[in-house]
């Protein structure tokens, strides 16, 4: 049977895992099981077929029992995990001792972790739970210790998540969790390393360092905001998601050592199969951990009994079984970029190489196909979560290249010197030299002209995306018979042609044009950011921008769009990542910062990398200009004791006058804190406009909204996402004291004037009028 007649295999089971997860689980295990019997008694019954009608058959009826099985995996499932939901969510669960199986990362709105229930403390009594798995938000933080293999106890409300999660609930907490196990045996001891490292890493210059333990281990904790947001903009985030890469290398250095002491060649899978399982939980079973690890056991596998392994057919394999014993790897994105860039480096870059090769050296032409097929197959997905397309991808790919493995083999090692500090110091430096290398060439790609295009989102924009990799491949490749590759690539030619001709248009003309569809005598702007908050003030020649979100090159475009190059107040109401994300977009743009108290030292460094002229932290009395407009703060309050922090610490601003009509900016205030911001009697009266608290929760106070008495009240928000924003009761509350909504998710970027004492609101291309009470 050829290697590629297990890709069916793989895809049919894939597909059938998706349909599972989304309520098909049943009529899909069931059709699974009668297609492959029919298909196994058909095989039995012919004899004298030929061997492509068998070896049809057979494909047939593997495909079969593989969407069985993932569709039954997901049936099998259900009631245990519409147990842990009912007890979670039904009966109000008030504390729940949760496993922690994923690594600690830091959220919008706190630190999140992957777990699985070990009990449910509810209204009804002490529940028994199971290993049905969960989401973990710490709004607080998360306690030293929390690590992969201990179990915590949270005290936390409870949330649903949307069908086809992995997780049966999100389990959202105001305090640390506490640890009620520590991690213990081999789950503490790769705990330790990985602590080691981070803490290895503490001196050494620049962002680089934390590129370290990314680099060897997968672990990112370290890497800031900034060069985050520039590994993405160049098109280098893989190269810290540990893939088959970093597994071939753990498994080669196993199998030459063991070939060095003369083992055997059982005794060379053994010892490479031993270093597989121990750096698949050195650095957590993640999607692509996960995919790697299964590549690279197969293939050991096959050596050991003696068979070829074709890449393709040991990738479809891999699939399968993965999606047999976890149906939920089907809606993983990581799990689905990392099985296209490994089938791309797999299947396209051959030819690819083999194209160029006619133009360029084979060396050269080899290390641009690598990057460039994975690219070609990876950027439909990839637009799904960013609608934009990295333009100096693959050559900044082709730059860092040879520093990753460098980094990778050094930063490994290092990480299992940790019982031996000066030596793992020593590592640790010289780690950081391809680390740093890695890290400039994001900075500079980052930093030049147009280096991400936009693209749109959706089916619309994947498909096109697709479109575009195959014209390009059909491009580069070569083609067997003429005539078909004369068609083809005058068909390439054309689909390149169209695309870069308005790629170019929408890069460097859009930005410019789109300015002038807003009105100019706007003076709010709420930018469309997803889910944050980044709204503009401007008055006379001056502008003030509340909150930045979280995504740089939104913020940015929102920004150009408005015609702003220069802040002149920056007012950061709290810390969550929704909120001050994209900070590093505006750095050394800003005169003055104003925010609340910085309880952490990553809030330091973010304010400290604004490089404002003046930063101030705010507190309730406090005033200024704006242009002609005036500025008050008027939360946190100095008796405001336990709103101190986080979301009800949130900087509460109202700007007024100047052309700007009044308004109120509550941050992410919840109704506790506004019950006390509306006691405190500092608010005016005749606000217009009012800056709806934490993107609509149903964290609300509806006697503070009646009292403000709004027209209009912005809503930020991102479309689709998993909490529910806006809440059907805070759009009610809304509506009861007749503020009209205005919302990003719906409307998109949108902007407020006040004309002849009328407000008059502009998006998406429409003109709301309003008027004042």
């Amino acid at each position: 049977m050829g290697a590629y007649r297990l890709v069916p295999v793989a895809g049919l089971t894939w597909a059938a895992a998706g349909i599972a997860l989304f309520g098909g689980a049943s009529i899909v295990a069931a059709i699974g099981a009668a297609v492959a019997l029919g298909a196994i008694v058909t095989l039995c019954c012919a004899r004298r077929a030929s061997g492509r009608a068998r070896a049809a058959l057979v494909v047939a009826v593997l495909a079969a029992c593989g969407a069985g099985a993932a569709a039954s995996a997901v049936v099998f499932s259900i009631p245990a995990r519409e147990q842990v939901r009912d007890a979670l969510i039904d009966s109000r669960a008030e504390s729940v001792s949760v496993r922690v199986v994923g690594k600690v990362e830091p959220r919008a709105q706190g630190s999140a972790f992957d777990a699985q229930v070990v009990s449910v403390d509810s209204q009804s009594g002490v529940r028994p739970g199971s290993a049905v798995p969960v989401v973990v938000l710490a709004r607080g933080g998360v306690s030293a210790g929390t690590e992969v293999g201990a179990v915590v106890r949270v005290e936390a409300s409870a949330f649903a998540t949307d069908a086809g999660d992995r997780a049966v609930a999100v389990l959202t907490a105001d305090a640390p969790p506490d640890i009620e196990q520590p991690a213990a045996g081999v789950l503490a001891g790769v705990a330790t390393l990985r602590r080691a490292l981070a803490h290895a890493t503490v001196g050494l210059p620049g962002p680089a360092a934390g590129l370290i333990p990314g680099l060897a281990i997968g672990d990112t904790a370290l890497v800031d905001d900034t060069l985050d947001a520039q590994m993405k903009t160049a098109s280098l985030t893989h190269l810290t998601a540990v893939s088959g890469a970093n597994c071939a290398i753990v498994v080669a250095l196993g199998f030459a050592a063991a070939a060095a002491l003369g083992a055997r060649r059982r005794m060379r899978v053994a010892v490479g199969l031993t270093l597989l399982v121990g750096f698949i939980t050195l650095t957590t079973p993640e999607p692509s951990v996960v995919r790697a690890g299964a590549m690279a056991a197969i293939a050991m596998i096959a050596v050991l009994t003696g068979r070829t392994a074709t890449g393709i057919g040991v990738w479809s394999l891999a699939l399968t079984v993965l999606l047999v014993l976890d149906p939920w790897l089907a809606t993983s994105i990581g799990f689905a970029l990392s099985a296209a860039a490994t089938a791309a480096l797999l299947v396209l870059a051959r030819p690819l190489a083999a194209g160029l090769g006619r133009v360029m050296p084979r060396a050269l032409a080899l290390g641009i196909a690598v990057p460039l097929s994975a690219q070609l197959v990876c950027a439909p997905l990839i637009v799904v979560l960013t609608p934009t397309v990295p333009i100096y991808g693959v050559v900044a790919n082709l730059i860092a290249a040879p520093a990753a493995p460098v980094a990778t083999i050094v930063g490994l090692v290092a990480t299992l010197a940790a019982p031996l500090p000066v030596l793992q110091q020593g590592l640790v430096a010289v780690a950081w030299l391809p680390a740093a290398w890695i890290a400039e060439t994001a900075r500079l790609f980052a930093a030049l002209p147009f280096a991400t295009a936009p693209w749109p989102g959706g089916p619309l924009g994947i498909v096109a995306l697709a479109l575009v990799g195959a014209a390009t491949l059909g491009l580069l490749a070569p083609l067997p018979r003429r005539r078909l590759r004369t068609v083809t690539r005058a068909a390439s030619v054309l689909v390149v042609s169209v695309t870069a001709g308005t790629t170019i248009a929408a890069t460097v003309l859009l930005p410019v044009v789109s300015r002038g569809t807003m009105p100019p005598d706007w003076s709010i702007a709420m930018c469309d950011i997803g889910q944050g908050d980044a709204v503009l003030v401007r008055s006379a020649s001056e502008v003030a921008l509340i909150d930045t979100g979280d995504d740089p090159e939104l913020l940015s475009g929102c920004l150009d769009r408005a015609g702003i190059d220069r802040i002149d107040l920056l007012v950061l109401t709290h810390f969550d990542r929704d909120h001050v994300g994209a900070a590093h977009a505006v750095n050394g743009r800003v005169d003055t910062v104003m925010h609340g108290p910085t309880t952490e030292r990553r809030e330091t460094d973010i304010v400290r990398a604004l490089g404002a002229v003046r930063t101030v932290v705010a507190h309730a009395g406090m005033s200024g200009m704006l242009g002609d407009a005036r500025w008050r703060v008027l939360w946190p309050t100095a008796t405001a004791g336990e709103f101190a922090e986080g979301n009800d610490g949130s900087v509460v601003v109202e700007i007024g006058g100047g052309a700007v009509p009044p308004a109120i900016f509550l941050g992410d205030l919840g109704a506790t804190a506004q019950r006390a911001l509306l006691r405190s009697g500092g608010m005016s009266s005749g606000l217009q406009v009012v800056k709806v608290s934490h993107h609509g929760s149903g964290d609300q106070d509806p006697g503070l909204y009646r009292r403000i008495g709004a027209v209009i009240g912005l809503v930020s928000v991102g479309a689709g996402n998993s909490y529910g924003h806006p809440r059907d009761t805070a759009l009610a509350l809304l509506a009861a004291a007749a503020t009209t909504v205005v919302r990003t998710d719906t409307d998109g970027m949108a902007a407020v004037s006040e004309v002849d004492g009328r407000l008059v609101v502009w998006h998406a291309g429409a003109r709301d009028v309003g008027s004042p009470r």
